[in-house]
């Protein structure tokens, strides 16, 4: 016999303590990637619950302003539109008056140098603006 009477157990031994830690290695990068897929989720997500912050202040806001051109409540269209907009969390970017129909655009800022912009339209069924 080659290598004496158990040479296939040193190999073994020897491949053993080669590869120690290995599986230490391995778990980590599985954890950094699942936290960096979480990260990402999360951020995602927030953006999604704001752009929809943003369609809902856009349109309370277009409301407000074509309740205003109506009569149906007392003041200045944009300006309604306006304070509407900022109770919501949000800011007027602009207001139109075509007729009887209000279009308004609003942002928020959803994180540092970036907001989310939504556009609404309200009026009477049937009249465009």
């Amino acid at each position: 016999m080659m290598g004496g009477p158990f040479p296939a157990r040193s190999t073994a031994a020897a491949r053993s303590r080669a590869e120690a830690g290995a599986a230490s290695v391995v778990a980590l990068g599985i954890i950094g990637a699942v936290t960096a897929l979480t990260l990402a989720f999360v951020t995602l997500l927030g953006v999604f619950v704001i752009s929809q912050r943003a369609a809902n202040a856009a349109d309370a806001a277009a409301l407000a302003a074509a309740d205003a051109i109506s009569g149906a409540v007392a003041g200045v269209p944009c300006q309604l539109a306006a304070a509407i907009a900022i109770r919501n969390g949000a800011r007027l970017g602009s207001c139109e008056l075509a007729g009887a129909v209000a279009s308004v655009s609003v942002g928020i800022a959803a994180l540092p140098g970036f907001e989310l912009v939504a556009s609404a339209r309200a009026g009477p069924p049937g009249r465009s603006g």
